[in-house]
Order: C-alpha cells, then structure tokens, then sequence
C-alpha cells in the first residue's frame, strides 16, 4: 500500500505554469506550428536548395519562408522537430528556441542569435536558418 501525501489530496489541481509570451510571440509560434502540420505529408526538402529558390523569387511571402523552414528544420538540427498544434498555451523546447531565436534576431541582438544558433543548429546551416527565421520574423512584433 502506498501512502497518500495529504498535500496532494487537498490542494486543487491548477494549470500547469505556462511562460507568458506576447501577442506577436505567439502568432510567430502558431504560424511555424501551422506550417509545420501542413508540412507533414510532404517531401523535405534540402536547405540549400530551398533558401536558393526564396532568394531568387524576393517577393516570396511569409508563408513561403515558413514553409522552406518547417521542411528544412529537421536537417539543420539533425533530428526532427517537436512542435505542438496551433492554439496549445504550452511550449516544447523546440519551440521556445525557435521562439527566442526569433526575437533575438528582431532585437539585433547577435551574441543571443550566434549562441542559439551554435547551440543546435549544425555549422553549415546556421547562415540559412538565420536567414529564414529573420524573414518570418520580419512580419511579427517579436521584440
């Protein structure tokens, strides 16, 4: 028989902590976690290939980048991505360094963009995933 810790038994259950993020923050994140369920069913796609093809087309939106960077992400972390649905308040740890990548690069902060991006990201791709991110984040009040 295990015993019952009372503390436990008494105290109401709450919602787990969550990290309070921005309106921005947030609609940065939900974009990427959309575009990664959208991105399931289709075939990577090679980093290099896909920053040269936005590079070429410069009027390439938003979405176009998202996409280039949910289909490219696993291979510049050498292991897949954990993102949640859009809409869950909770955050991966994928998805708080995308998210903090992403506001140090709109902070112009580059000891913030360098460490995070030496952190996970292997060496031959830190340029292009810098490059993808900072063009989403172009589009949201991130800082």
């Amino acid at each position: 028989m295990v015993p019952l810790r009372l503390d436990l038994a008494t105290e109401p259950h709450g919602a787990p902590p969550v990290r309070p993020v921005s309106d921005g923050a947030f609609a940065f994140l939900n974009q990427l976690r959309f575009m990664s369920m959208t991105c399931r069913s289709k075939r990577r796609t090679d980093l290099f290939e896909a920053c040269a093809l936005l590079h070429v087309t410069r009027s390439a939106s938003q979405e176009a980048h998202a996409e280039a960077l949910m289909r490219c992400l696993a291979q510049a972390l050498d292991k897949q991505p954990r993102l949640h649905a859009p809409g869950t308040i909770e955050m991966t740890f994928d998805e708080t360094w995308l998210l903090q990548l992403g506001q140090a690069i709109a902070s112009a902060d580059e000891g913030s963009v360098a460490f995070l991006l030496k952190s996970r990201v292997l060496p031959e791709h830190r340029r292009l995933i810098r490059f993808l991110v900072g063009r989403i984040s172009e589009y949201f009040s991130l800082v």
